[in-house]
């Protein structure tokens, strides 16, 4: 294995499990519409993509209808959504150990950043980030080869094979072909095993513990 130097971190569904609030706050959105919705398991695939995505695909909305219900959206979560929302286990230990090892640490997230950061602020993470990249408040920069294309120029002294992106859905390993990263699917979070390995994750793993692990042996 070769030796990487920036770790990018998708966050729902790879840092923290945000089903509660994100569920909660779609389904808040969709009844504000007139949709009525009573199965939050069935919107879990709101988990990942950018949020014009999941509702234009799963719902068929319109553009004026999307606008609305990411503003009907907003409206929970800002409120009650993003502290609905839990670490996995040891990935405290996981991040103090990585920026003990030297590697510098970024947040690469279709979530508006603004967002991205109170929730680090809530979980008392944000120390460890060297950048948190996200999209914007008007939509733009949320596909997720964008958000990781920015970080990439962040840090544009660094050769592109120092980079790893990590992350549960398919979206984020694309996103790292796209910008010719190497990239470690996930499968504790949102994402199946198939799913990642379809889109050719560069290594997989099932637990925190088994990230740190394939650090340890990059060492």
């Amino acid at each position: 294995m070769k030796k990487y130097s920036i770790v990018l971190f998708d966050l729902d569904g790879t840092l923290s499990d945000p089903k509660v609030g994100i569920t909660k706050s779609v389904q808040y959105a969709l009844q504000k519409i007139g949709i009525v919705e009573e199965n939050l398991n069935k919107l879990e695939t709101f988990i990942g993509p950018p949020l014009q995505v999941s509702f234009r695909e799963i719902y068929g909305l319109d553009d004026v209808q999307i606008q609305q219900a990411i503003a009907y959206y907003r409206e929970r979560f800002i409120q009650i959504g993003m502290y609905e929302n839990k670490l996995y286990q040891n990935i405290s230990l996981l991040l103090e150990y990585l920026r003990k090892e030297g590697y510098q640490l970024a947040i690469a997230t279709s979530k508006p950043t603004v967002f991205a950061e109170k929730i680090l602020q809530y979980f008392n993470l944000e120390d460890f980030f060297d950048l948190v990249a996200g999209s914007n408040l008007d939509g733009t920069r949320s596909a997720k080869g964008e958000v990781i294309a920015f970080v990439r120029e962040h840090f544009d002294e660094v050769n592109i094979d120092q980079f790893i992106m990590i992350g549960d859905r398919k979206y984020d390993i694309v996103g790292a072909h796209e910008n010719q990263m190497d990239s470690i699917g996930v499968t504790y979070g949102y994402g199946s095993l198939d799913e990642l390995t379809d889109v050719q994750a560069t290594y997989i793993v099932n637990s925190v513990n088994e990230l740190q692990e394939i650090f340890n042996r990059l060492g």
